[in-house]
């Protein structure tokens, strides 16, 4: 199975800005998704795709060649995964280059081993639209999950409110950003909001480190410090 390996990076980063590329522990933020993909694949299955010209020179003087620039219409506020991933697999398709399947990793998720790349490209089929990477939610709606009715008052998302004991309740499951094994005739014909048949690959709470604001920046620079990740 042939497999493209999609890292996306937007210059532009409202909450941590240029987080893509500032140094995490004296690494650019996006070498940590390299360097697991490169234990992954070669090079020339590698898409870093971008928009920003300091972003392509981080990438470049890493030396992984970043094969095209992302055009303006996908690199807006609004502009969603689904638009780049497929733009990025039709340009090596323009070329001749198909792939199966998409493996993407946004770099907001450094803390990944290649086998658990291995492992989720492994639960993947074609019968599927997607592998993706979930932890355990933090919030359970059978459990501690509330909606509030027509008189402001909460009540129980799920289940009839009976269970008492978090254990108790059905497992619940979070995507924690890290992993998607994407399948690229799924991606283009009906793309990832209509995905109907995805399957999860479970990752500890540690390894789903998700960096979104200068607290999670705060507490994968801990992570590291404490070499807790061993």
């Amino acid at each position: 199975m042939e497999v493209l390996v999609v890292i996306p990076a937007r210059g532009g980063s409202k909450g941590i800005p240029y987080k893509n590329i500032k140094p995490l522990a004296g690494k650019p933020l996006i070498c940590y998704s390299i360097d697991v993909a490169r234990q992954f694949t070669t090079d020339e299955n590698i898409c870093v795709t971008t928009d920003d010209d300091k972003i392509i020179e981080v990438v470049e003087n890493y030396g992984l060649k970043v094969p095209f620039k992302r055009p303006d219409y996908l690199a807006t506020d609004t502009c969603g995964s689904n638009e780049v991933i497929q733009h990025a697999w039709k340009f090596f398709a323009d070329k001749g280059k198909h792939y199966d399947a998409v493996l993407l990793l946004q770099p907001t998720s450094p803390f990944r081993k290649v086998e658990f790349l291995k492992e989720a490209v492994a639960l993947y089929d074609e019968s599927i639209d997607m592998v993706t990477s979930v932890k355990l939610s933090s919030c359970n709606p059978y459990y501690d999950g509330f909606e509030e009715n027509e008189e402001g008052l909460l009540t129980i998302s799920k289940g009839d409110g009976t269970i008492e004991r978090r254990q108790d309740a059905p497992s619940v499951w979070q995507q924690n950003g890290s992993i998607y094994v994407i399948n690229s005739k799924s991606l283009m014909e009906k793309g990832m909001a209509h995905f109907t048949r995805i399957r999860k690959y479970a990752m500890s709470e540690l390894y789903s480190i998700d960096i979104d604001n200068p607290f999670d920046w705060k507490v994968a620079e801990l992570i590291l410090e404490e070499k807790l990740l061993g």
